[in-house]
């Protein structure tokens, strides 16, 4: 059986220099990338990130594109994953799908989970709170 390539965007820990990057060594960075305007994005934590469908009044938010293949992504990224999360299907900017984690049902009315949709991203919040905390 052919491993065929996948497309994965990633918003958060598994970005180039993140916490689990070690996840996509083995996959092909395709470049920057962003979600259609139809989510919400939550910090669980300021652990990790996770994406939220809002067809309503979501935000576009920027990622990264990966060429994977089942194996990369079932053996390397995914055990990586916080249990918030689970794999799914967003729609990129362009209109195009692609495969990305996306928060369980109910996980972003957990404690410590916050909406950080305005702030452009995982690094950009990330830089925020560096600075609203001193860090």
């Amino acid at each position: 059986m052919k491993n065929f390539e996948l497309l994965m965007f990633v918003n958060g820990q598994a970005m180039s220099g993140g916490k689990i990057s070690h996840g996509l060594s083995e996959a092909v960075l395709l470049g920057p990338a962003r979600t259609a305007p139809i989510y919400d994005f939550y910090s669980f934590r300021d652990e990790f990130p996770g994406l939220k469908l809002n067809q309503s009044a979501g935000y576009s938010i920027p990622g990264e594109l990966y060429s994977v293949n089942y194996g990369i992504l079932f053996s390397r990224l995914l055990p990586l994953e916080p249990p918030e999360l689970e794999l799914g299907v967003i729609k990129l900017s362009d209109g195009s799908g692609s495969l990305a984690m996306l928060c369980r049902e109910g996980a972003e009315k957990l404690a410590g989970v916050t909406n950080i949709s305005k702030y452009g991203g995982w690094s950009a919040y990330l830089l925020t709170q560096q600075k609203m905390h001193g860090r």
